[in-house]
């Protein structure tokens, strides 16, 4: 079952990093890092995108005690999340960058006016 996910900035980080490389399976703390969430923000996000049929999940298989790390589980979007993913990042508003103020003359040092004559 594919559900809509509302878009919050947090859920864009995340589907911005999944579709960084589609493809590829991801694990909680690298998502982490690429979003800039934390756990307590990003974990719960997975989930949703779960339960909304966008993300599927599998533990590694690996013994823990030869790796010497607990097993992690990955993450990767669906083919659908792909293209829900896709579509909401698209559909975000572009957001124009503050217009620049220009330089203003530094206190008791000399200035030009628009004719370029010092005051």
């Amino acid at each position: 079952m594919v559900e809509d996910i509302r878009i919050t900035v947090p859920v864009a980080k995340v589907l911005a990093a999944f579709l960084a490389d589609p493809t590829e399976h991801r694990y909680g703390l690298e998502l982490m890092a690429e979003a800039e969430l934390a756990s307590g923000t990003l974990y719960p996000i997975l989930n949703r995108l779960q339960k909304a049929g966008w993300v599927e999940a599998h533990w590694e298989d690996i013994d823990p005690v030869k790796a010497g790390r607990p097993a992690r589980r990955y993450y990767q979007l669906t083919a659908e999340g792909v293209i829900r993913a896709q579509a909401a990042i698209a559909s975000l508003p572009r957001v124009a960058p503050a217009p620049t103020k220009p330089a203003r003359p530094a206190l008791g040092g000399a200035g030009m006016n628009a004719t370029g004559v010092a005051w």
